[in-house]
């Protein structure tokens, strides 16, 4: 199946996408960093010296964020907080630089409902009750990412990564209404999951947009976006 092809199906899986599809807004040499599975693409040349970047999604895929502590010897803040991570993260050799929490971020300060896998053997949980998840929920901490900040002494994100089964809605909401600066974001969205549709992404896209972000990639199903925060577009 060539490309074209490729991206003619995906439209498909997403109607409202067909004849009005997500563009690329800035045209920016992106890199991936990670695995094929785990792996985002960024514009590496915005990252600053010792950069401040969260990882908020862990899975058992930490490639991304190995990359990034190898290329520029920086911290990751990692957060995640469903009980198998939180095992799997301490079974692992990972560096003192990859700094993890099991924390969820939401929009508020407490606790949430996060429903489990449909099987035993797959790891993500989702804030969303979705058909794709289990009956069944667990209830884990949740903060909000302004509070994550204040606390750990960061004014600014330079990269943030999310991947986090439905709750980048509500993140990147409270990131706009709280104004919070974030130079660059690798975001998987989940509008696959019932009961989101691409209507929702679609709106998260143009928040950001108008809080003064803009597309550099986005991968052939339109799931996975990178934006970034153009110079002299600061709110």
């Amino acid at each position: 199946m060539n490309f074209h092809s490729y991206v003619r199906r995906c439209l498909r899986t997403y109607p409202q996408w067909r004849f009005n599809p997500p563009r690329l807004q800035s045209l920016r040499q992106v890199q991936r960093f990670g695995s094929d599975y785990g792996g985002y693409f960024i514009d590496s040349t915005l990252l600053p010296a010792n950069p401040v970047i969260y990882s908020l999604g862990v899975g058992e895929d930490i490639s991304f964020d190995l990359d990034l502590i190898r290329s520029y010897g920086c911290a990751i803040h990692a957060f995640d907080p469903t009980p198998k991570v939180r095992w799997w993260v301490e079974s692992q050799k990972s560096p003192d630089n990859f700094r993890f929490q099991a924390i969820g971020i939401a929009d508020y300060d407490g606790e949430a409902d996060f429903y489990l896998p449909p099987r035993p053997d797959f790891i993500s949980h989702s804030i969303i009750h979705a058909r794709q998840y289990s009956e069944s929920s667990i209830r884990v901490p949740v903060a909000k990412l302004s509070t994550i900040m204040a606390k750990r002494g960061h004014t600014r994100i330079d990269l943030l990564k999310m991947d986090v089964e439905g709750a980048e809605y509500v993140i990147i909401d409270d990131i706009v209404k709280q104004k919070l600066e974030v130079g660059q974001i690798a975001v998987e969205f989940h509008h696959r999951l019932s009961g989101v549709g691409a209507s929702k992404t679609r709106k998260a896209i143009a928040d950001l947009c108008e809080y003064g972000m803009r597309t550099c990639y986005i991968c052939p199903r339109f799931e996975v976006f990178t934006l970034v925060r153009e110079v002299g577009d600061r709110k």
